[in-house]
């Protein structure tokens, strides 16, 4: 008689897992801190060098070249896998900082935040990748838990530390103080790096492919940048905005239809549900917190330092719903999503009391930690349903795909919304905001209807992929 012994589960900790997990954790903190860090150290730059209208400019850069990172990125890493987009990744990164840093004018600024956007997408793509050749599928959900715990100190930290080094250090060392960080943060991911087999190229390899996708990441690009613009700087003549925003909508509608999967505007089963799901989340989340500290300062009278605790809420709760998705469960990932997308409408439903009537501050802001909650419990397991369609010939596309979703849908949402702000300026009142936050809460539950379709049917197969164009 002999006694079969189960194998036991793999551990994210363990001996073969330790080394992505460390590397890949601390490489995302890295992104994180210079992500909060540029926002903070921005206006002193350019106050500096008297570019204060450039400033939008330095800001919308990295949006835009982000997106095209995204698309190249995605067909790169399919055919040579992820170690060669997240080394230019990183070196574009290190690039990016000493530019900044060393800077003698706006144009080595802008040129700086244009290789940050870049490598931005190398290495969110590459990590997406990284992940998916090397992590066992069952402990996937809590790599990802621990990517959004990884912004929790940034998003608390990181603005008075760079304000901190900003005032008694200056500026540059922001940038270059990054530099110093680069280097162990490296090292620190090589051994995951060597777990990646070194057969070369893993996917189909297909020129016109790249040729193909160029124009239309570019359009997607300059569409982005256009909206960035418009909604930075949309109060001084609201009107023209509203035409250049409908122009660049649908440049970005255009340009999505040519690099996102085959069946994502009809909302087809499966991954280009998954797409659709991750603009639809962002939209709803980022439409509403990017104007909640703003609705604390006019409606509540709240000071610069009060109104952006809605920012460090955002950090802690998003964190503690990751690792609540990430934690062993019964639950289906589509019950999962679901759960989250119901969090992040219920708890907009209590923020949106915040313009509609007169409940104390802290009930809203109770609501926005819910809403906080369902971002956690969503996201982390969009990433994952990603990689559940996808096998080693798509993965990158697919990962690009559904993060360009989620930038072109936030950079729309952003222009729409902020062309009511400044069409009610100079006081936008409580009408205005609610009716911002009461349209994410509708998006919410959209989001709630459909979620069961990002389980794809059994003749639809398993491993969906971006259409060959």
């Amino acid at each position: 008689m002999t006694t079969s012994v189960a194998a036991p589960s793999p551990k994210l900790f363990s001996r073969a897992n330790l080394p992505l997990a460390f590397g890949a954790v601390a490489l995302v903190t890295l992104t994180a801190f210079e992500n909060r860090a540029v926002g903070t150290a921005l206006p002193t730059l350019v106050q500096e060098f008297d570019a204060v209208g450039a400033f939008g400019v330095a800001n919308a850069a990295p949006i835009a070249a982000f997106v095209v990172s995204l698309a190249i990125t995605g067909l790169w890493a399919d055919r040579a896998g992820p170690v060669p987009p997240l080394r230019a990744g990183v070196v574009g990164f290190g690039l990016g900082q000493l530019l900044v840093g060393t800077a003698t004018g706006m144009p080595m600024i802008v040129a700086g935040r244009l290789l940050s956007g870049l490598a931005e997408g190398l290495v969110d793509v590459g990590l997406m990748v990284l992940i998916a050749r090397t992590l066992p599928e069952v402990l996937r959900p809590r790599m990802f838990s621990l990517f959004a715990a990884a912004w929790v100190l940034p998003s608390v930290l990181g603005p008075l530390v760079t304000g901190l080094v900003t005032e008694f250090a200056g500026w540059r060392w922001v940038f270059l103080g990054a530099l110093v960080l680069l280097v162990p943060t490296w090292l620190l991911i090589q051994p995951a790096l060597r777990l990646v087999r070194p057969d070369g190229a893993t996917g189909p390899d297909r020129p016109g492919r790249v040729r193909s996708v160029v124009p239309w990441a570019v359009t997607a690009a300059a569409a982005v940048f256009g909206l960035t613009l418009v909604g930075e700087h949309i109060e001084a003549d609201p009107v023209p905005a509203v035409l250049v925003i409908m122009v660049c909508a649908a440049a970005a509608a255009v340009s999505a239809r040519r690099l996102l999967p085959a069946g994502t505007f009809r909302w087809r089963r499966g991954l280009p549900s998954v797409v659709v799901m991750r603009g639809v989340t962002g939209a709803a989340f980022a439409g509403a917190g990017s104007w909640l500290p703003l609705l604390l300062t006019l409606v509540h009278g709240y000071g610069p330092s009060r109104a952006g605790i809605s920012l460090s809420i955002t950090g802690v709760t998003w964190a503690f719903g990751s690792w609540l998705q990430g934690r062993e469960h019964r639950f289906t990932r589509v019950a999962v999503l679901r759960c989250g997308l119901t969090f992040i409408m219920a708890g907009l439903v209590l923020t949106s009391a915040l313009a509609w009537t007169s409940w104390p501050v802290p009930v809203g802001l109770a609501g926005w930690a819910v809403a906080g909650v369902g971002m956690g419990l969503s996201s982390p397991t969009l990433s994952v349903l990603v990689l559940e369609h996808s096998d080693e010939t798509n993965q990158g596309r697919n990962s690009s795909a559904a993060q360009l979703a989620g930038s072109l849908s936030i950079a729309t949402t952003m222009a729409v919304s902020g062309t009511a702000i400044a069409l009610a300026a100079p006081d936008p009142g409580r009408l205005v905001f609610g009716g911002i936050l009461t349209a994410c809460t509708v998006v919410a539950f959209v989001g709630v209807l459909g979620a069961g379709r990002v389980q794809a049917q059994a003749e639809e197969g398993d491993h969906e992929s971006v259409a060959a164009r």
